[in-house]
Protein backbone atom coordinates (compact mmCIF):
# COMPACT_ATOMS: atom_id res chain seq x y z
CA UNK A 1 0.00 0.00 0.00
CA UNK A 2 1.27 3.46 -0.87
CA UNK A 3 -0.38 6.83 -0.40
CA UNK A 4 0.04 10.18 -2.17
CA UNK A 5 2.57 11.48 0.32
CA UNK A 6 4.76 8.40 -0.09
CA UNK A 7 4.73 9.03 -3.85
CA UNK A 8 6.32 12.41 -3.19
CA UNK A 9 3.35 14.81 -2.94
CA UNK A 10 2.85 16.42 0.48
CA UNK A 11 -0.76 17.59 0.50
CA UNK A 12 -0.43 19.14 3.98
CA UNK A 13 2.50 21.27 2.82
CA UNK A 14 0.29 22.41 -0.02
CA UNK A 15 -2.41 23.51 2.43
CA UNK A 16 0.20 25.47 4.40
CA UNK A 17 1.40 27.16 1.22
CA UNK A 18 -2.11 28.23 0.19
CA UNK A 19 -2.78 29.72 3.62
CA UNK A 20 0.39 31.80 3.25
CA UNK A 21 -0.66 32.88 -0.24
CA UNK A 22 -3.95 34.30 1.01
CA UNK A 23 -2.27 36.93 3.17
CA UNK A 24 -0.27 38.17 0.19
CA UNK A 25 -3.29 38.15 -2.13
CA UNK A 26 -5.25 40.35 0.29
CA UNK A 27 -2.75 43.16 -0.30
CA UNK A 28 -3.67 43.23 -3.99
CA UNK A 29 -7.44 43.58 -3.67
CA UNK A 30 -8.85 46.34 -5.88
CA UNK A 31 -12.41 47.32 -6.86
CA UNK A 32 -13.84 44.72 -9.21
CA UNK A 33 -12.63 41.58 -7.41
CA UNK A 34 -15.69 39.45 -6.65
CA UNK A 35 -14.14 36.53 -4.79
CA UNK A 36 -10.93 35.53 -3.03
CA UNK A 37 -8.38 32.77 -3.38
CA UNK A 38 -9.72 29.26 -2.91
CA UNK A 39 -12.56 29.26 -5.43
CA UNK A 40 -12.37 27.18 -8.57
CA UNK A 41 -12.14 30.34 -10.66
CA UNK A 42 -11.45 34.02 -10.04
CA UNK A 43 -14.10 36.59 -10.90
CA UNK A 44 -13.59 40.23 -11.82
CA UNK A 45 -16.27 42.74 -12.76
CA UNK A 46 -15.64 44.86 -15.86
CA UNK A 47 -15.32 48.50 -14.77
CA UNK A 48 -18.42 50.58 -15.35
CA UNK A 49 -18.57 53.55 -17.70
CA UNK A 50 -16.60 52.09 -20.62
CA UNK A 51 -18.19 52.37 -24.08
CA UNK A 52 -16.34 49.59 -25.88
CA UNK A 53 -14.16 47.71 -23.39
CA UNK A 54 -11.50 45.45 -24.90
CA UNK A 55 -9.85 42.76 -22.81
CA UNK A 56 -6.07 42.51 -23.32
CA UNK A 57 -4.07 39.52 -22.10
CA UNK A 58 -0.43 38.54 -21.74
CA UNK A 59 1.50 35.59 -20.37
CA UNK A 60 5.16 34.94 -19.62
CA UNK A 61 7.60 33.39 -17.16
CA UNK A 62 10.85 34.33 -15.48
CA UNK A 63 13.13 31.91 -17.32
CA UNK A 64 16.56 30.82 -16.13
CA UNK A 65 16.95 33.86 -13.89
CA UNK A 66 15.31 31.52 -11.40
CA UNK A 67 18.56 29.56 -11.14
CA UNK A 68 20.26 32.57 -9.58
CA UNK A 69 17.43 32.90 -7.06
CA UNK A 70 17.84 29.22 -6.13
CA UNK A 71 21.61 29.55 -5.79
CA UNK A 72 21.28 32.59 -3.53
CA UNK A 73 18.23 31.23 -1.69
CA UNK A 74 16.43 34.50 -2.38
CA UNK A 75 12.95 33.83 -3.69
CA UNK A 76 10.97 37.01 -3.00
CA UNK A 77 11.88 39.11 -6.06
CA UNK A 78 11.43 36.79 -9.05
CA UNK A 79 7.67 36.96 -8.54
CA UNK A 80 7.91 40.66 -9.37
CA UNK A 81 9.66 39.70 -12.61
CA UNK A 82 6.85 37.30 -13.40
CA UNK A 83 4.21 40.01 -13.08
CA UNK A 84 6.33 42.62 -14.86
CA UNK A 85 6.87 40.51 -17.95
CA UNK A 86 3.12 40.22 -18.54
CA UNK A 87 1.82 43.61 -17.40
CA UNK A 88 4.48 45.55 -19.30
CA UNK A 89 3.46 43.70 -22.47
CA UNK A 90 -0.22 44.48 -21.81
CA UNK A 91 0.72 48.11 -21.20
CA UNK A 92 2.14 48.46 -24.72
CA UNK A 93 -1.46 48.53 -26.03
CA UNK A 94 -2.37 51.33 -23.61
CA UNK A 95 -4.42 48.92 -21.50
CA UNK A 96 -4.66 49.00 -17.72
CA UNK A 97 -3.86 45.65 -16.07
CA UNK A 98 -6.78 44.39 -13.98
CA UNK A 99 -5.75 41.03 -12.57
CA UNK A 100 -3.05 38.38 -12.61
CA UNK A 101 -2.88 34.62 -12.07
CA UNK A 102 0.30 32.69 -11.31
CA UNK A 103 1.49 29.11 -11.83
CA UNK A 104 4.20 27.58 -9.64
CA UNK A 105 5.60 24.12 -10.30
CA UNK A 106 8.16 22.13 -8.31
CA UNK A 107 9.37 18.65 -7.50
CA UNK A 108 8.99 18.92 -3.72
CA UNK A 109 7.00 21.74 -2.16
CA UNK A 110 8.40 23.92 0.60
CA UNK A 111 5.54 26.14 1.78
CA UNK A 112 7.83 28.98 2.81
CA UNK A 113 9.72 29.06 -0.49
CA UNK A 114 6.43 29.00 -2.41
CA UNK A 115 5.07 31.76 -0.18
CA UNK A 116 8.16 33.89 -0.87
CA UNK A 117 7.58 33.43 -4.59
CA UNK A 118 3.95 34.51 -4.20
CA UNK A 119 5.02 37.46 -2.03
CA UNK A 120 6.97 38.73 -5.04
CA UNK A 121 3.95 38.20 -7.27
CA UNK A 122 1.81 40.19 -4.83
CA UNK A 123 4.44 42.94 -4.68
CA UNK A 124 4.36 43.15 -8.47
CA UNK A 125 0.57 43.27 -8.50
CA UNK A 126 0.54 46.07 -5.92
CA UNK A 127 3.06 48.04 -8.00
CA UNK A 128 0.90 47.64 -11.11
CA UNK A 129 -2.44 48.27 -9.33
CA UNK A 130 -3.86 44.90 -10.31
CA UNK A 131 -5.31 42.05 -8.28
CA UNK A 132 -3.77 38.63 -7.67
CA UNK A 133 -6.95 36.75 -8.54
CA UNK A 134 -5.82 33.14 -8.37
CA UNK A 135 -3.21 30.60 -9.36
CA UNK A 136 -1.99 27.03 -9.24
CA UNK A 137 0.77 25.25 -7.35
CA UNK A 138 1.80 21.95 -8.93
CA UNK A 139 3.98 19.48 -7.05
CA UNK A 140 5.49 16.97 -9.50
CA UNK A 141 8.07 14.69 -7.85
CA UNK A 142 10.53 13.13 -10.24
CA UNK A 143 9.77 15.72 -12.90
CA UNK A 144 11.50 18.75 -11.38
CA UNK A 145 14.82 18.48 -9.56
CA UNK A 146 14.63 18.79 -5.79
CA UNK A 147 14.79 22.45 -4.75
CA UNK A 148 13.91 23.75 -8.21
CA UNK A 149 10.78 25.73 -9.00
CA UNK A 150 9.28 27.25 -12.11
CA UNK A 151 6.97 30.24 -12.08
CA UNK A 152 4.87 31.75 -14.83
CA UNK A 153 1.83 33.97 -14.96
CA UNK A 154 -1.06 35.34 -16.94
CA UNK A 155 -2.33 38.91 -16.82
CA UNK A 156 -5.52 40.51 -18.09
CA UNK A 157 -6.05 44.20 -18.72
CA UNK A 158 -8.70 46.43 -20.26
CA UNK A 159 -8.74 49.33 -22.69
CA UNK A 160 -11.30 51.53 -24.38
CA UNK A 161 -11.31 50.36 -27.99
CA UNK A 162 -10.93 53.88 -29.37
CA UNK A 163 -7.87 54.49 -27.16
CA UNK A 164 -5.85 51.36 -27.93
CA UNK A 165 -2.25 52.10 -28.94
CA UNK A 166 -1.91 50.21 -32.22
CA UNK A 167 1.21 51.83 -33.70
CA UNK A 168 -0.80 53.06 -36.69
CA UNK A 169 -0.23 56.68 -35.62
CA UNK A 170 3.57 56.36 -35.65
CA UNK A 171 5.11 58.49 -38.38
CA UNK A 172 8.45 59.64 -39.70
CA UNK A 173 10.00 62.19 -37.38
CA UNK A 174 8.46 60.84 -34.18
CA UNK A 175 10.88 60.88 -31.27
CA UNK A 176 11.86 57.63 -29.57
CA UNK A 177 11.81 57.97 -25.79
CA UNK A 178 13.38 55.25 -23.66
CA UNK A 179 12.50 54.52 -20.04
CA UNK A 180 15.36 53.18 -17.96
CA UNK A 181 15.56 49.57 -16.84
CA UNK A 182 16.74 48.31 -13.46
CA UNK A 183 19.43 46.19 -15.09
CA UNK A 184 19.21 42.89 -16.95
CA UNK A 185 15.50 42.43 -16.11
CA UNK A 186 14.47 38.85 -17.08
CA UNK A 187 16.07 38.12 -20.44
CA UNK A 188 19.44 36.84 -21.55
CA UNK A 189 20.08 34.76 -18.44
CA UNK A 190 21.08 31.62 -20.32
CA UNK A 191 24.09 33.67 -21.45
CA UNK A 192 24.51 35.44 -18.09
CA UNK A 193 24.77 32.08 -16.30
CA UNK A 194 27.62 31.03 -18.55
CA UNK A 195 29.49 34.25 -17.83
CA UNK A 196 28.86 34.45 -14.07
CA UNK A 197 29.26 31.33 -11.96
CA UNK A 198 29.96 32.76 -8.50
CA UNK A 199 27.04 34.97 -7.52
CA UNK A 200 28.72 36.03 -4.28
CA UNK A 201 31.48 37.93 -6.07
CA UNK A 202 31.54 41.58 -4.98
CA UNK A 203 30.32 44.08 -7.55
CA UNK A 204 29.94 47.79 -6.85
CA UNK A 205 29.10 47.43 -3.18
CA UNK A 206 26.84 44.41 -3.58
CA UNK A 207 27.27 40.86 -4.73
CA UNK A 208 26.93 40.36 -8.46
CA UNK A 209 24.06 37.97 -7.73
CA UNK A 210 22.13 40.74 -5.99
CA UNK A 211 22.63 43.02 -8.99
CA UNK A 212 21.45 40.32 -11.39
CA UNK A 213 18.38 39.59 -9.24
CA UNK A 214 17.18 43.21 -9.34
CA UNK A 215 13.54 42.78 -10.38
CA UNK A 216 12.19 43.95 -13.71
CA UNK A 217 10.82 47.48 -13.58
CA UNK A 218 7.04 47.72 -13.81
CA UNK A 219 6.11 50.71 -15.98
CA UNK A 220 2.34 50.56 -15.51
CA UNK A 221 1.65 53.47 -13.18
CA UNK A 222 3.90 56.11 -14.78
CA UNK A 223 2.94 55.19 -18.34
CA UNK A 224 -0.81 55.14 -17.65
CA UNK A 225 -0.53 58.53 -15.98
CA UNK A 226 1.34 59.98 -18.94
CA UNK A 227 -1.06 58.40 -21.43
CA UNK A 228 -3.94 60.05 -19.61
CA UNK A 229 -2.18 63.41 -19.56
CA UNK A 230 -1.48 63.40 -23.31
CA UNK A 231 -4.79 61.99 -24.50
CA UNK A 232 -6.39 64.04 -27.26
CA UNK A 233 -9.78 63.94 -28.91
CA UNK A 234 -11.30 60.79 -30.42
CA UNK A 235 -8.78 58.55 -28.66
CA UNK A 236 -5.69 60.19 -30.18
CA UNK A 237 -2.56 60.44 -28.07
CA UNK A 238 0.86 62.04 -28.27
CA UNK A 239 2.25 58.58 -27.55
CA UNK A 240 1.90 56.70 -30.83
CA UNK A 241 3.49 53.35 -29.99
CA UNK A 242 5.26 51.36 -27.29
CA UNK A 243 7.66 48.43 -27.18
CA UNK A 244 8.67 46.38 -24.14
CA UNK A 245 12.36 45.51 -24.52
CA UNK A 246 12.57 41.84 -23.60
CA UNK A 247 14.18 38.83 -25.29
CA UNK A 248 15.81 39.91 -28.54
CA UNK A 249 16.69 43.35 -27.19
CA UNK A 250 16.34 46.46 -29.34
CA UNK A 251 16.51 44.66 -32.67
CA UNK A 252 13.63 42.30 -32.13
CA UNK A 253 11.27 44.38 -30.03
CA UNK A 254 11.27 47.99 -31.25
CA UNK A 255 10.08 47.07 -34.80
CA UNK A 256 7.10 45.25 -33.27
CA UNK A 257 5.38 48.54 -32.47
CA UNK A 258 5.27 49.71 -36.10
CA UNK A 259 2.11 49.07 -38.11
CA UNK A 260 3.88 50.51 -41.16
CA UNK A 261 6.78 48.14 -41.78
CA UNK A 262 8.66 50.71 -43.87
CA UNK A 263 9.29 52.70 -40.70
CA UNK A 264 12.65 52.14 -39.04
CA UNK A 265 14.32 53.20 -35.79
CA UNK A 266 17.44 55.36 -35.70
CA UNK A 267 19.02 55.05 -32.26
CA UNK A 268 21.61 57.52 -30.99
CA UNK A 269 24.25 55.72 -28.98
CA UNK A 270 25.40 57.53 -25.86
CA UNK A 271 22.02 59.22 -25.35
CA UNK A 272 21.28 57.29 -22.17
CA UNK A 273 23.18 55.77 -19.27
CA UNK A 274 23.87 52.07 -19.71
CA UNK A 275 24.06 50.23 -16.35
CA UNK A 276 27.56 48.97 -15.56
CA UNK A 277 26.42 45.35 -15.33
CA UNK A 278 26.35 45.21 -19.14
CA UNK A 279 29.97 46.33 -19.43
CA UNK A 280 30.83 43.69 -16.84
CA UNK A 281 29.12 41.00 -18.93
CA UNK A 282 31.14 42.15 -21.95
CA UNK A 283 34.33 42.03 -19.89
CA UNK A 284 33.51 38.43 -19.00
CA UNK A 285 33.13 37.42 -22.64
CA UNK A 286 29.73 38.52 -23.99
CA UNK A 287 30.01 39.38 -27.69
CA UNK A 288 29.92 43.23 -27.90
CA UNK A 289 28.35 43.08 -31.37
CA UNK A 290 25.38 41.09 -30.04
CA UNK A 291 24.56 42.98 -26.85
CA UNK A 292 21.64 44.92 -28.37
CA UNK A 293 20.27 41.65 -29.82
CA UNK A 294 20.22 40.01 -26.40
CA UNK A 295 19.78 42.55 -23.59
CA UNK A 296 17.76 45.70 -22.89
CA UNK A 297 21.02 47.64 -22.39
CA UNK A 298 19.43 49.93 -19.81
CA UNK A 299 16.18 50.71 -21.65
CA UNK A 300 13.16 48.66 -20.65
CA UNK A 301 10.41 50.43 -22.60
CA UNK A 302 10.58 52.47 -25.81
CA UNK A 303 7.86 54.89 -26.93
CA UNK A 304 7.30 56.62 -30.26
CA UNK A 305 6.09 60.13 -29.40
CA UNK A 306 4.93 63.11 -31.46
CA UNK A 307 8.01 65.30 -31.93
CA UNK A 308 6.32 68.47 -30.63
CA UNK A 309 5.33 66.71 -27.39
CA UNK A 310 8.55 64.80 -26.66
CA UNK A 311 9.99 67.30 -24.18
CA UNK A 312 6.67 67.53 -22.35
CA UNK A 313 6.39 63.74 -22.14
CA UNK A 314 9.89 63.46 -20.68
CA UNK A 315 9.06 66.19 -18.16
CA UNK A 316 5.92 64.28 -17.16
CA UNK A 317 7.91 61.11 -16.49
CA UNK A 318 10.47 63.06 -14.49
CA UNK A 319 7.67 64.60 -12.43
CA UNK A 320 6.21 61.17 -11.73
CA UNK A 321 9.58 59.79 -10.62
CA UNK A 322 10.06 62.74 -8.29
CA UNK A 323 6.57 62.45 -6.79
CA UNK A 324 5.69 60.98 -3.41
CA UNK A 325 3.85 58.05 -5.02
CA UNK A 326 6.67 56.98 -7.35
CA UNK A 327 7.58 53.96 -5.23
CA UNK A 328 9.92 51.61 -7.12
CA UNK A 329 9.93 54.04 -10.07
CA UNK A 330 11.66 56.84 -8.14
CA UNK A 331 14.90 55.97 -9.94
CA UNK A 332 13.33 55.76 -13.40
CA UNK A 333 14.78 58.05 -16.07
CA UNK A 334 13.35 59.04 -19.45
CA UNK A 335 15.67 59.74 -22.38
CA UNK A 336 15.41 60.83 -26.00
CA UNK A 337 17.19 57.89 -27.60
CA UNK A 338 16.43 58.36 -31.29
CA UNK A 339 13.83 58.98 -33.97
CA UNK A 340 11.53 57.24 -36.42
CA UNK A 341 12.66 57.32 -40.06
CA UNK A 342 11.12 56.15 -43.31
CA UNK A 343 12.68 53.54 -45.57
CA UNK A 344 11.86 52.97 -49.22
CA UNK A 345 10.76 49.39 -48.51
CA UNK A 346 9.99 47.15 -45.58
CA UNK A 347 13.09 46.11 -43.64
CA UNK A 348 14.15 42.55 -44.39
CA UNK A 349 16.70 42.21 -41.57
CA UNK A 350 17.05 43.41 -38.02
CA UNK A 351 20.04 45.52 -39.09
CA UNK A 352 17.81 47.38 -41.56
CA UNK A 353 14.98 47.87 -39.03
CA UNK A 354 17.14 49.32 -36.21
CA UNK A 355 20.05 51.57 -37.11
CA UNK A 356 22.57 53.10 -34.71
CA UNK A 357 24.32 56.44 -35.17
Amino acid sequence: MIDYRQSGVDVEEGYRAVNKYKDHAKRTQIPGVLNGLGSFAGMFQVPAGMKEPVMVSGTDGVGTKLDIAFAMKKYDTVGIDCVAMSVNDILCTGAKPLYFLDYIACGSLDAQVAADLVKGVADGCVDSDCALLGGETAEMPGFYDKGKYDIAGFGVGIAEKSEIITGEAIKEGDVLIGLSSTGVHSNGFSLVRKLVTDYNEPFEGKTIGEVLLAPTRIYVRPVLEVLKKFKGENGTNAIHGMAHITGGGFYENIPRMYADKTLISVIKKGSWQIPSIFAELERRGADPSRMFNTFNMGIGLVMAVAADKADDVIAAFEAFAAGKDAGLNATMKAYKIGKVAKATKAAETQAEAVLFE
